[in-house]
């Protein structure tokens, strides 16, 4: 029953998302600010559905399984926890000081075991996975900021997860209930993304952070596992990754409050030079696919085109950046 995991989750999520909007369910509201790339109240509710889609999907896989995997308590419960703690903080705006402890606190629960008891990495790479998967949580909701990102960005990236993990590249046997699982993920995104293209719903705090934990979990565990090289969620996630990262890196030399809300991130300086929110998002879709192709064919690539494709991707990021710094230069000029 597993292969009917990803079609339960994209109509659960999809239903569920309907039925906030045409109840009018106002649990948490994304409020326009100076900040933001909106003009009007949009509820931020959606993320409650992808993840009650993915939910209901992971319980059907356990079913078809007659047991619950060993990495679902290590990646699913703390993932749980993140939703429960995000969800309260879409409504009640939690400090820093709150939430940071809880996003380390998950991600030590899902990398402690790869330390221990054979996990398959050794333990000085603990603070290293562990900062990471909490960093990228946050970085995950630092570019949930324009429609059809974030839902998209889950959409590419866990279906290259799904790919890989279903053994259809890279040689190895794969696992399939993680498999089914990710296939899952990436449609309960694309559900939601039904109504967040044109703007009605956000997925808020409770959507973006636990799929930005989910991302480096899973990433960490099918490396130590053996699934993947260490650069695949990275390259997957890359689009993500690289614009939060040097945002970041930037706020931080500038001595900018980095973790505060801004409009400083590539595409927020896109939408704001006037690009319109589809066609962002479509350009973002291209590089997405383009990312998770190029990662799914390196697994299976020689030496020459995994030179290629690395001596490629950063160009092409190099390039990009380049250009809409200039442009926001001339943009941002003082007349």
């Amino acid at each position: 029953m597993s292969y009917a995991a990803p079609a339960v989750a994209f109509a659960i999520a999809l239903a569920l998302t309907a039925l906030m909007l045409r109840a009018r369910w106002q649990w948490a509201l994304d409020t326009p600010n100076e900040r933001s790339l909106h003009d009007r109240p949009v509820p931020r509710t959606g993320g409650l559905a992808i993840m009650l889609g993915a939910g209901a999907a992971f319980a059907l896989i356990a079913w078809a399984g007659h047991r619950v995997p060993l990495w679902a308590w290590n990646i699913g419960l703390p993932a749980l926890l993140l939703v429960l703690l995000s969800l309260f903080d879409d409504r009640h705006n939690l400090p820093v000081r709150v939430r940071l402890p809880v996003h380390l606190l998950a991600a030590l629960w899902c990398t402690v075991p790869l330390v221990t008891f054979g996990g398959g990495a050794h333990w000085v790479w603990l603070p290293v996975l562990a900062i990471g998967v909490a960093g990228f949580a946050n970085l995950y909701n630092f570019m949930d900021g324009a429609n059809g990102l974030a839902g998209g960005m889950g959409v590419f990236g866990f279906g290259a997860y799904g790919i890989a993990l279903s053994g259809m590249v890279g040689g190895g046997a794969g696992d399939p209930a993680q498999a089914a699982w990710c296939f899952a993920l990436a449609a309960a995104c694309a559900g939601f993304l039904c109504f967040n293209l044109a703007g009605r719903i956000f997925m808020g705090d409770a959507g973006s952070v636990p799929l930005g934990f989910l991302a480096a979990a899973i990433g960490v565990h099918g490396w130590a596992a053996g699934h993947w090289p260490c650069w695949f969620p990275l390259l997957v996630f890359s689009p993500f990754a690289l614009d939060g990262s040097v945002t970041v890196l930037k706020r931080m030399a500038q001595g900018e409050r980095f973790w505060e809300p801004h409009r400083e991130h590539y595409y927020q300086r896109l939408v704001r030079m006037g690009m319109s929110h589809a066609r962002l998002a479509a350009c973002a879709y291209v590089l997405m696919a383009l990312c998770a192709g190029a990662a799914l064919f390196a697994l299976d690539a020689p030496a020459a085109g995994l030179a290629l494709i690395f001596a490629t991707i950063p160009v092409l990021y190099a390039g990009t950046a380049v250009v809409i710094d200039r442009r926001w230069q001339h943009f941002d000029r003082p007349s």
